[in-house]
C-alpha cells in the first residue's frame, strides 16, 4: 500500500523495477512507460493527463521514479537513453513499504545536502534537479512535479522545447521540412495551402533502390493534446494521396488519438510528439551541438572524508 505521505511519484518505483524486469533488465524509455501502464492498468484518462508546463503527466511521475531508483543505484545512469537494470537492481524485485520510504528519503536527503555544499553550479541541470527534489522533499503527496525525460538534460531540453513553441506556424512547418530533409526524405516541399484537410507539405522516403513511399505531412505547434478527430480529419485528407501520413506536434497525442493513427484498415499515420520531436534533434544534431559533461562519483571520495 503507497505511503501517504510520500510524493505521488512513489507509487511507481517498484513498478518501474517490475517493467525492467519483464523487458530484460533494459529498455527505452518509452518501453518502459508503457509497460508499466500496461502492468497497472492506467486509465486512458490517467494517462491523457497533462502537467502545467503542458506534457504528459503520468509518463513524468514514471520519469521521477526512475530518477529516484537511479540515485538509489538500483538503476544506472546511462547517457545512451536507456534505462538498465545495475547488479543492485537486477537482484530486487521490489521495495516492501519500509525499504520505499528510505530510498525515498535518502535521496531527498542526500539532494539537500548537495545543493547546501555546491552553490557554484546553480546555473546546471544539476542544481534543477536539485531544486525540483527539494521541492518533492516539501510537498504533499498529491502535488504536481514535472520532471524531464532525463533529468540531467532538463536544461537544454527545456529550452528547445520552449523555442519550437515560439516559433511562428510558418518557421516550425519550415524548420519540419528541414528536419524531414536531414532524416533522409527526399523532395520535401512545404505546400503552405489552406484548407488543405491540415496538410502542411509532403516529401518522399526512399528505403532503397527499389522502395518508397510518398508521404504527407502536418505540423502542429502547440503545447495542448491532439485528438483522435484530428487524426481522422488528416487520414481524409490524405485519402488516395499518399502511402503515409506524419504529425508532428511539440505537444501530445491522446491515448485514443494514438489508437486512431494505428487502427486496423486505415492508412497508417505515424505520430511524432514533442518529446520524440526533441529525441530527433538530439540524433541528427540539428540545432544542437554536443558536449561533453561529468558527473561527480562521491562513492570515490567517501574514503577520503
Amino acid at each position: 500500500m503507497q505511503n501517504n505521505t510520500l510524493p505521488e511519484f512513489a507509487r511507481w518505483i517498484n513498478p518501474v523495477l517490475c517493467a525492467l524486469h519483464e523487458l530484460g533488465g533494459s529498455a527505452r524509455p518509452r518501453e518502459v512507460v508503457e509497460r508499466v501502464a500496461q502492468n497497472e492498468h492506467v486509465s486512458d484518462a490517467a494517462l491523457d493527463q497533462l502537467n502545467p508546463a503542458g506534457g504528459l503527466r503520468f509518463p513524468n511521475q514514471v520519469h521521477w521514479a526512475r530518477f529516484y531508483l537511479a540515485d538509489a543505484g538500483y538503476i544506472d545512469r546511462s547517457k545512451l537513453g536507456v534505462w538498465k537494470l545495475t547488479d543492485t537492481g537486477a537482484d530486487l524485485s521490489a521495495l516492501d513499504g519500509a525499504a520505499l520510504e528510505a530510498l525515498v528519503r535518502e535521496v531527498q536527503a542526500r539532494s539537500t545536502v548537495a545543493s547546501k555544499v555546491a552553490p557554484a553550479v546553480s546555473d546546471t541541470a544539476l542544481d534543477t534537479s536539485i531544486e525540483a527534489t527539494e521541492t518533492l522533499a516539501e510537498s504533499d503527496a498529491g502535488q504536481s512535479e514535472t520532471l524531464a525525460p532525463d533529468q540531467e538534460d532538463v536544461d537544454y531540453r527545456s529550452k528547445l522545447s520552449g523555442i519550437l513553441k515560439s516559433l511562428a506556424p510558418a518557421g516550425f512547418e519550415r524548420l519540419c521540412q528541414r528536419l524531414l530533409r536531414e532524416a533522409g526524405f527526399e523532395q520535401v516541399i512545404v505546400t503552405g495551402k489552406s484548407n488543405d484537410g491540415g496538410i502542411d507539405g509532403h516529401g518522399v522516403l526512399v528505403l532503397n533502390p527499389f522502395v518508397s513511399f510518398r508521404v504527407l505531412f502536418q505540423c502542429k505547434r502547440y503545447a495542448g493534446s491532439v485528438v483522435p478527430a484530428q487524426v481522422r480529419d488528416f487520414r481524409g485528407a490524405m485519402q488516395g494521396r499518399a502511402d503515409k501520413g506524419l504529425i508532428l506536434t511539440t505537444g501530445t497525442f491522446t491515448v485514443e488519438a494514438r489508437r486512431e493513427a494505428n487502427r486496423d484498415g486505415a492508412p497508417p499515420i505515424e505520430l511524432v510528439d514533442g518529446e520524440k520531436l526533441i529525441e530527433l534533434f538530439e540524433r541528427l544534431e540539428l540545432g544542437l551541438k554536443p558536449m561533453t559533461t561529468y558527473e561527480i562519483d562521491e562513492s570515490f571520495f567517501s574514503e577520503y572524508r
